[in-house]
């Protein structure tokens, strides 16, 4: 009779054990970038203002909280070319963790836009300290590599129909975590034009096919349906 108590009191405390990790709440980036002790700014901009332009020093990492940000880097002649469009709770101006010293893009608020500007130190700190940030904050890298490996496959091998549907997806978040925001931030037909490397007269012409279709809804906002994978997957 001895030895069966162990094994009770064993067993409460696995069950016990299995509630707490069922009771305890999802890691929250936000969250803890609120509270972590880092050296940190909030900043807010207002649509088309640069957050910084490229060439600037990089020594901050940024965070959107609400908003949209773009990327685009200008070369010797002076021609832009939009590299990524981004919305609330993704990372920008991480090249200063890698050695970058100069920002080599330049970040545009689409909108009016809040970010939480993070020293370089305090970022480093707090990847070290924070395992589980610190695998979130990975994956938003390999995340935004896989991007920009299937942004080159796209322009490659994809008619500028799929190009505009994927991008729309992509701009309502589909396929990432959380809920897909149907209605997308501001994003001008001239803007999709330079991401997907195309004409603003042939995003108006497919614009008004998906809507015509039921994929898409827009009077001044932009309505994504998940209908718009069809165009994508068809091949």
């Amino acid at each position: 009779m001895v030895p069966a108590a162990p094994r009770r009191v064993s067993a409460r405390v696995s069950r016990s054990a299995r509630t707490d990790a069922l009771k305890k709440p999802a890691f929250s980036v936000k969250a803890f970038l609120d509270s972590a002790g880092l050296g940190r700014r909030v900043a807010r901009f207002r649509g088309k203002e640069a957050i910084f332009s490229q060439g600037d020093p990089a020594d901050s990492v940024l965070y959107i909280q609400d908003g949209g940000v773009k990327l685009s880097v200008v070369n010797e002649s002076g021609k832009e070319a939009l590299v990524a469009i981004l919305g609330p709770g993704e990372f920008f101006g991480e090249g200063c963790l890698a050695g970058q010293s100069r920002c080599i893009a330049t970040a545009t608020a689409t909108v009016d836009t809040t970010v939480l500007v993070i020293e370089k130190e305090g970022m480093l700190r707090a990847l070290h300290a924070e395992h589980e940030f610190s695998d979130r904050f990975i994956a938003h890298m390999l995340a935004r590599n896989m991007r920009v490996e299937q942004d080159l496959i796209d322009q490659l091998f994809n008619s500028s129909e799929k190009r505009l549907a994927r991008t729309l997806l992509l701009l309502a978040r589909y396929g990432t975590e959380g809920q897909p925001q149907k209605v997308l931030p501001k994003v001008s037909q001239e803007m999709l034009a330079e991401m997907i490397g195309t004409t603003r007269s042939r995003v108006n012409f497919f614009m008004n096919k998906f809507r015509k279709m039921g994929f898409i809804r827009y009077n001044g906002e932009i309505y994504v349906n998940k209908s718009l994978l069809s165009v994508v997957l068809h091949e």
